[in-house]
């Protein structure tokens, strides 16, 4: 016997295709996930924000190093122009007696045309350290992230040695201190760790399962014809589990040999920086060791050379001499007074350079 039958249903609500007791093809609500990435995701992301952090502590370390170094150059540029404003003063003075001399026919025209040469080549490189200082100002405006339209004036009187950093510290203390504190190699060591949980998550991601939820609600029913009967609410719940092999385990095999290549990257990373500070530490520590012993030379030079000035000028006063005589003594007076400035920029140069090799250990006290 053929027998016709017209049956319909009718389903509303989240959720589609239900058909009968069986579940909604369709849910309305669904809910995917890997549990690998539940177990593993949170420790690698761990560990990726530690390295972030580790990374904004070192650029924070970098913008104090530029700033003091910032500074620093300031200070050099506004002591070097003073010391050029002096030799300006003394030369001028010079000139003056020299001219004097020639004048009275005691002296010659043409020294006195020599030490009005010398006035302006003095003229010259003290109109240089001007635009040095103003570039310099113009820098550490830019380091502090203020107005460049600004003059910045150094409080400092005058410069001198700075010891963040004794010299008795033994060299290899430095660099172990060096290797705990750096920021660099801490964000080194967090990457390293980051890869090694991305390693775990690739050798047991086939063996964890994904998981899938759904769930919908809704009215459900049917009739013969076009008639709805019975018409009730409705829930289904689903929850499947599935394991996912890729490419018939080569895939897993290849994501494998992947992140361990990873992890190796990151090792030879961190050898690299660890070497890396230990040279910056090496380097720095030389340069204030040496810097330090031409500080101590270039004092003597001043006191040489200031001596020399004051004995070649009571000469001449005494009219044992002539002015021009006077000439050599006063630029060897400059020469070593913008020596000393240049060994003690140097040796606070290196100071501050081996602190922030160190990982910036010195902090400012706390605010009263």
């Amino acid at each position: 016997d053929i027998v016709d039958a017209n049956i319909n249903s009718f389903q509303y609500g989240l959720g589609t295709g239900a058909t009968g007791a069986g579940t909604t093809p369709n849910p309305g609500l669904v809910a995917q996930f890997h549990l690998a990435d539940a177990i593993f995701q949170p420790k690698i992301a761990e560990k990726n924000a530690w390295a972030s952090q580790h990374n904004a502590t070192a650029v924070l370390n970098e913008r104090l190093f530029q700033a003091a170094s910032a500074y620093i150059t300031l200070l050099d540029a506004h002591q070097d122009a003073k010391i050029l404003e002096d030799s300006r003063q003394l030369t001028s003075d010079l000139a003056k007696l020299t001219c004097d001399f020639a004048r009275a026919g005691e002296g010659l025209q043409a020294d006195a045309d020599r030490l009005h040469t010398e006035l302006m080549l003095v003229d010259n490189r003290w109109i240089g350290a001007q635009e040095r200082t103003a570039v310099a100002s113009a820098r550490l405006a830019q380091a502090l992230s203020i107005d460049g339209r600004c003059v910045i004036q150094p409080l400092d009187v005058t410069v001198v040695p700075l010891e963040l950093v004794s010299l008795e510290t033994d060299k290899s203390s430095l660099i172990a201190t060096g290797l705990s504190m750096r920021p660099e190699l801490k964000q080194s060591q967090a990457l390293v760790a980051a890869a090694c949980e991305a390693y775990r998550r690739e050798k047991y991601a086939p063996f964890v399962p994904s998981v899938l939820l759904g769930f919908s609600t809704g009215g459900f029913g049917g009739g013969r014809g076009n008639e709805l009967d019975d018409v009730e609410d409705r829930y289904d719940l689903d929850a499947l589990m599935t394991w996912q092999v890729r490419n018939f385990g080569f895939g897993e095999n290849a994501a494998r040999r992947e992140s361990a290549a990873r992890i190796q990257q990151a090792k030879f990373e961190k050898l690299r920086v660890l070497d890396q500070v230990a040279l910056e530490i090496s380097e720095a520590y030389s340069q204030v060791q040496f810097r330090r012993q031409q500080i101590a030379i270039t004092e003597k030079a001043i006191q040489s050379a200031q001596d020399s000035y004051q004995r070649n000028l009571a000469r001449i006063r005494d009219g044992q001499g002539l002015p021009l005589e006077v000439l050599q003594s006063l630029q060897a007076l400059e020469t070593a007074r913008r020596a000393y400035l240049r060994a003690v920029i140097d040796h606070n140069q290196a100071q501050f350079q081996l602190q922030w090799a160190l990982g910036w250990p010195v902090s400012a006290p706390p605010a009263t």
